[in-house]
C-alpha cells in the first residue's frame, strides 16, 4: 500500500501569534493546544494554593493582581451604594469614601496605589503599624482600624524584608465574623503570599481570604503572576481594570502569555522544601553568630514570638563604615541585597519597613538581606561568611 506524504500545514494568522505558540483563543490545532497547556496550568496552581481552577486568573505578575483587587474593592463598594446620596450620607466627605486597611510593611504595589488613591481623594487608608516585639501586625490592631466604609483589608502573608509571618488565618477568621454582622457592606480580605509560596505551606481556603496573590518569579517559576478569587464573579466579586477580548472571562482581557503561564503551571510541590532551607538558613545565622562577627551583629528578622520564613535572614554589622550598600559593593562572591529589590533606586536610604518595625536607624543602615534557596550550598555559606569577613575588616581598617 502506497502511502501518501503527509501535506505540511501552513500557518497563516500572524497577525494573531507566531506559530511556536498558537493563539489560545483559536480554533486551529496551535491554538487548541495553547488553550489545553494554559488550562492544564490553571489546574495546577490552583492545586498549588487549594483552590479550584475558576479560581485563577493569570495576570502580568504580582503589581497587576494587587492593584486588581484594590481596583475591585473601590468598586465592589460603589455599587453596594444604594444612591449616590446613600454614599455621600455615610459621613461629611471624606468618611464617605471607601476605606481600606493594610499594614506600614506592605510592597509598593499595595502601599503606593494606597497613598495615590488617598492624593487623588478616591479612598482613605488606614497604615496599621506592626508591633516592634515581634515584628508583625497584630489582630486586634486592625479589628480597631475597621470604619462602616471599611471595604477592603490587604496584608501580606510574609514580609519580604524581615521573612515576619503575618497572622492572616486569624485576622479573617475575625472578618468573617464580623462582616456577619454587615452583609450590606462586606470587608474583602486579601493577602499578598509572594514571598511566602514556595517557602512555607499556603492554602487559600484555610487562610479564609478572599483574594491570595501569586508571583511566579518568586519560586523558581517565571516572571509572571495569578490571583486567587474565590470562586470570580459569584461568591467574590471581580471588576476588570482593562477592556478588550474576552480571555481570563473577561476578569483580564488580553491575549495569554502562554510561554509564562506555561513555566508556571509546571512548578513542582514545595512539601520537602522548607526543611532544607530553614537547615541552610540556621548554619548560615549559626556561622555569622558564633564563629565570626559575635556581638558585632544584629539580627533584625528576629522578634520574640515571630513565625519567619524558613529562607529569610535580616541582619546588620555594627559599624561607622559597615552600611549595607558599602559592604556589598565590596563583596565578591556575595550577590545579595539591602532590602526590597524594588527599593533599589532609592538610595542608600535605611528601609522604612525596618524601621518601622523598631530597628533603630544606625542598624538599620548597615542591614543585608540574605536569602537562601534550593541551590544553597553548605559550601556557598561558607564562601559568603568568607567574603563578608573580608570585606569587614578591610572597611574597619579605612575608619
Amino acid at each position: 500500500m502506497l502511502l501518501m506524504p503527509v501535506s505540511r500545514r501552513i500557518y497563516m494568522d500572524y497577525n494573531a501569534l507566531h506559530d511556536a505558540w498558537g493563539n489560545p483563543s483559536s480554533t486551529y490545532t496551535a491554538g487548541v493546544k495553547s488553550k489545553m497547556i494554559i488550562n492544564d496550568s490553571r489546574e495546577n496552581v490552583a492545586r498549588m494554593v487549594g483552590g479550584k481552577a475558576e479560581d485563577i486568573i493569570f495576570t502580568s505578575g504580582g503589581t497587576e493582581a494587587n492593584n486588581l483587587v484594590i481596583h475591585t474593592a473601590l468598586e465592589h463598594f460603589r455599587r453596594s451604594c444604594d444612591t449616590a446620596e446613600q454614599h455621600q450620607n455615610l459621613s461629611n466627605g471624606v468618611l464617605g469614601l471607601p476605606h481600606i486597611i493594610s499594614s506600614n510593611v506592605e510592597h509598593d504595589s499595595v502601599k503606593l496605589v494606597l497613598e495615590h488613591l488617598q492624593r487623588e481623594g478616591k479612598a482613605v487608608a488606614s497604615f496599621v503599624p506592626v508591633s516592634k516585639v515581634t515584628g508583625r501586625v497584630e489582630v486586634q490592631d486592625v479589628l480597631a482600624a475597621v470604619r462602616p466604609n471599611t471595604c477592603l483589608v490587604s496584608i501580606m502573608l510574609a514580609n519580604n524584608e524581615t521573612g515576619v509571618i503575618m497572622p492572616i488565618q486569624e485576622i479573617c477568621q475575625k472578618f468573617r465574623s464580623l462582616n456577619k454582622k454587615r452583609p450590606q457592606r462586606r470587608i474583602l480580605l486579601h493577602t499578598d503570599a509572594a514571598q511566602a509560596l514556595g517557602k512555607i505551606h499556603v492554602n487559600a481556603p484555610e487562610l479564609g481570604v478572599d483574594y491570595l496573590t501569586i508571583v511566579g518569579h518568586k519560586f523558581y517559576a517565571p516572571r509572571i503572576g495569578a490571583l486567587f478569587v474565590d470562586s470570580p464573579g459569584t461568591k467574590t466579586p471581580l471588576y476588570p481594570m482593562l477592556f478588550g477580548g474576552g480571555q481570563e472571562r473577561n476578569f483580564r482581557p488580553g491575549t495569554e502569555n502562554t510561554p509564562m503561564i506555561a513555566g508556571l503551571g509546571k512548578v513542582r510541590s514545595f512539601k520537602d522544601q522548607c526543611n532544607f532551607l530553614m537547615y541552610i538558613l540556621n548554619d548560615l545565622s549559626l556561622n555569622l553568630f558564633f564563629l565570626v562577627f559575635e556581638d558585632k551583629l544584629h539580627f533584625n528578622s528576629h522578634f520574640p514570638g515571630a513565625e519567619i520564613l524558613p529562607n529569610t535572614c535580616n541582619v546588620s554589622i555594627a559599624g561607622p563604615n559597615l552600611q549595607g550598600w558599602r559592604v556589598l559593593s565590596r563583596c565578591e562572591r556575595l550577590l545579595a541585597s539591602v532590602g526590597a529589590a524594588c527599593h533599589s533606586d532609592k538610595g542608600h536610604r535605611p528601609s522604612h519597613i525596618l524601621l518601622n518595625c523598631g530597628v533603630q536607624e544606625e542598624v538599620a543602615a548597615n542591614a543585608l538581606r540574605l536569602s537562601v534557596g534550593r541551590g544553597t550550598t553548605k559550601e556557598d555559606v561558607d564562601a559568603v561568611v568568607e567574603d563578608l569577613r573580608r570585606v569587614v575588616k578591610q572597611l574597619e581598617q579605612m575608619d
